[in-house]
């Protein structure tokens, strides 16, 4: 079937994928443990996504299966071999300085205005309608084509590490989670925190006394808030104006007052995605920065140093003696992604590595470990997933630069990103789309949105990517 038709069937159904989509993005899927019951382990909002996927799919004559409510699949045709489509259900918190609902799916100015949007849940609906759209052709498939819905992109990955320990691995396939036209490599990603050595209690002496420290949700984004809690013996006034003097020395937003007697600072920044800390503004860095300089307590003045020392304005790990560089995935980047403080327990860093295919990860995390104890800071890897790399001359990457180039009329460049997908769970998976070159990336921002043009488009290129694979 020549790519027009495709173009040509995804038209007919534009109003059907708008308004699925719109549903989908009016679920509040954000990762919920406090309130996690037996059958919805990762809280109400994640189940309630899945459940509406795969309830969807079985309308639609699709077979579908839950896989212990963290994942779940939607298949169709027959055949041996698998063609996966990785998709997640998951977002990101909200955050804070939206212009309309996170979660009202609104349409202006032709984008669709939610979280998720563009991450992952626009994306989902356009492949999902792509499966549709083959399955309604009538073509007969040599392959089975499987639609893999994760629930834990964003934080542990429990979704797929539990669905793959259940369910057939796919021969290859595509996660349309990130940037067209096909992205062939993925950096590693290795979460961890820095922890402040238990022994330095001393703040008998001090003028100010950091009390409290907290900024930022998850180690993948870039922390648009930071609130410390000092007792300052009747230093207010000080204080103050040196923090209204540095909040406009960096061009920030912030506030200081007193309550019950506690000096309250607070930063605003601007929240972005991990995988690239300078799109953001990290306001628990230049919050700890600020306090680094004031004459605090024994405990927070070495854990606030080191943090402006080694992790201030640096998210390419120099300071650490660990940056590194390939012509590959370019730079191995690092990103705050949240800072915690008490004067009983001390610091904790929690910080988002993504470094590059060539990286020698044990030789890496070495050097991190040593430079740590010098400074009385140690480490505890919370995850880690090695970096991803399909041959550009494969038959998954030759058959999707074909369909793109005649979908799109432009030459296909091969791309790497500092984003991990679910394409890394497979051998030959890449990320192919939805984010097309020139457009915005407002993934995990407020008001993030996806152009419904940019849907529309996409669904066509899945459809035909679907049949080209699976034919």
């Amino acid at each position: 079937m020549k790519y027009t038709y495709w173009q040509q069937e995804t038209e007919k159904i534009k109003d059907t994928i708008i308004q699925k989509t719109q549903e989908l993005l009016r679920i509040k899927s954000v990762l919920d443990e406090e309130n996690a019951t037996a059958d919805a382990p990762l809280g109400k909002g994640i189940k309630e996504a899945l459940d509406y996927m795969l309830e969807l799919g079985k309308s639609d004559g699709f077979t579908v299966k839950n896989v212990e409510n963290l994942a779940g699949h939607i298949e169709m045709g027959s055949g041996k071999e698998i063609v996966g489509i990785l998709c997640h259900l998951d977002v990101v918190p909200e955050g804070d300085g939206w212009s309309s609902d996170p979660y009202g799916a609104e349409i202006r100015d032709g984008k669709i205005f939610a979280r998720g949007a563009i991450d992952d849940k626009g994306p989902t609906m356009a492949a999902y309608m792509a499966m549709k759209l083959v399955k309604e052709s009538g073509v007969k498939l040599s392959k089975r084509v499987r639609m893999i819905l994760g629930t834990d992109e964003e934080s542990n990955w429990r979704c797929v590490d539990t669905y793959f320990q259940k369910e057939e691995m796919p021969s290859l396939g595509f996660a349309p989670d990130a940037d067209f036209p096909i992205i062939y490599a993925e950096k590693g990603i290795w979460d961890f925190y820095i922890i402040q050595n238990p022994e330095i209690n001393k703040h008998e002496s001090a003028d100010i006394i950091v009390q409290s420290f907290s900024s930022g949700r998850r180690f993948n984004m870039v922390p648009d808030f930071a609130k410390a809690e000092l007792e300052t013996k009747d230093q207010e006034c000080t204080i103050t104006q040196a923090f209204e003097g540095f909040l406009q020395q960096h061009s920030l937003k912030g506030r200081a007052y007193v309550d019950r007697g506690t000096l309250i600072l607070e930063v605003e920044g601007v929240s972005a995605h991990g995988m690239e800390p300078n799109n953001g503004i990290n306001a628990g860095l230049f919050l700890s920065a600020f306090i680094a300089s004031l004459n605090v307590n024994e405990k927070a003045k070495q854990f606030f140093a080191f943090v402006q020392k080694f992790l201030y304005q640096d998210s390419r790990g120099k300071s650490l003696g660990i940056s590194y560089h390939d012509d590959i995935t370019g730079d191995l980047t690092i990103n705050v992604g949240t800072l915690h403080y008490n004067d009983k327990d001390g610091g904790k860093v929690g910080v988002n590595l993504r470094y590059p295919v060539t990286f020698e990860w044990e030789n890496g995390k070495a050097k991190l470990e040593e430079a740590l104890k010098n400074e009385k800071m140690k480490m505890e890897t919370i995850s880690h997933s090695k970096p991803h790399h399909v041959d550009r001359n494969s038959f998954l990457i030759k058959t999707l630069s074909k369909v793109y180039e005649e979908q799109t009329g432009e030459k296909v460049k091969l791309i790497s990103i500092g984003g991990g997908t679910y394409a890394r769970s497979l051998e030959a998976g890449v990320a192919f789309g939805p984010l097309f070159p020139g457009r915005e990336d407002v993934a995990h921002q407020k008001d993030e949105y996806m152009y419904i043009e940019d849907l529309i488009k996409a669904t066509a290129i899945y459809a035909q990517a679907i049949f080209e694979l699976a034919n």
